[in-house]
């Protein structure tokens, strides 16, 4: 089995819901044209990046009876769509969230986990922390779904391939002081870096869809890729343009490369659960 993902890698515009909402639905046709089966937007895809004092304005129920909301669910009834937006509770917490959609409905919600606040950043000002990382079923088999800084932190990750996801979808809203492709920094490399190492680790596919543009100063990088369950790029690269980026997966690799190299075969974890147990109770005490 092999399916079709597309990541866009938009530029939104800050705290505009109907103009990011229509760029939305402009990427979803035009990954429908292109035959893409599951399309992929960056972290805050419908918001932009800094909403900070916007974000109770810009928040979304994630249900059919909010307007927006039901808009995309509707644009997902032919095409799997990962969005990212904030997500207001039943009890008016908000956080940085991606919703996957297929077929019209929600079939998970994923919560930030890690809300980065130094240096440039200041998420958890504004933000809940999410308290949960789950792996889902899909009609391409089981996913998981982690944001940004989620991704720089191994455990999640690590619990998403126990978890049965043979597919990390990986989103994200990260800034470079660059200005071209020569001039990347630290960090662009750096989740490069990671990205690579959990599909070999994990030999698993890895899916990231990074956002491009300004806000306040921040130029976003873009660099969208896949790696496959070897570690090797798929596709890798175009720098800080706008762009529907596509690639075909071959799901069949994952039983190639898992006979191959049997990590997931001998993963023992009673023993990290164990020695975990110890850690724990050795730092309380």
């Amino acid at each position: 089995m092999s399916i079709v993902a597309g990541m866009a890698q938009i530029y939104p515009k800050l705290g505009d819901l109907g103009h990011n909402l229509a760029l939305h639905l402009d990427y979803a046709r035009q990954a429908r044209e292109r035959g893409v089966d599951l399309l992929i937007f960056p972290e805050l895809s419908m918001t932009g990046y800094q909403v900070q004092d916007l974000v109770p304005e810009v928040a979304l129920r994630a249900d059919a009876d909010d307007a927006v909301f039901s808009a995309l669910l509707e644009a997902s009834r032919d095409l799997d769509i990962v969005v990212g937006f904030v997500h207001e509770d039943a009890r008016n917490r908000f956080y940085i969230a991606n919703a996957y959609l297929s077929a019209g409905e929600t079939l998970h919600i994923h919560h930030k986990l890690y809300l980065p606040t130094y240096a440039m950043f200041d998420e958890s000002r504004y933000f809940a922390q999410g308290n949960s990382v789950r792996a889902f079923d899909t009609r391409f088999g089981r996913l998981g779904m982690l944001i940004c800084e989620d991704f720089w932190h191994v455990s999640p990750a690590y619990l998403l391939w126990l978890d049965g996801a043979d597919i990390l979808l990986l989103n994200s809203s990260s800034p470079t002081r660059g200005v071209n492709a020569s001039d990347r920094s630290l960090s662009t490399r750096w989740v490069e870096l990671v990205n690579q190492a959990y599909g070999s680790m994990f030999t698993s596919y890895i899916v990231h869809c990074n956002r491009v543009g300004y806000e306040d100063g921040k130029n976003f990088w873009g660099g969208s890729s896949v790696v496959d369950p070897d570690g090797e790029f798929m596709t890798h690269g175009l720098y800080f343009d706008e762009a529907l980026i596509t690639q075909e997966i071959d799901l069949n690799q994952l039983h190639r490369t898992r006979a191959r190299l049997p990590l997931l075969r001998d993963e023992r974890p009673g023993l990290v659960r164990r020695e975990l147990g110890r850690i724990l109770s050795e730092s309380l005490g």
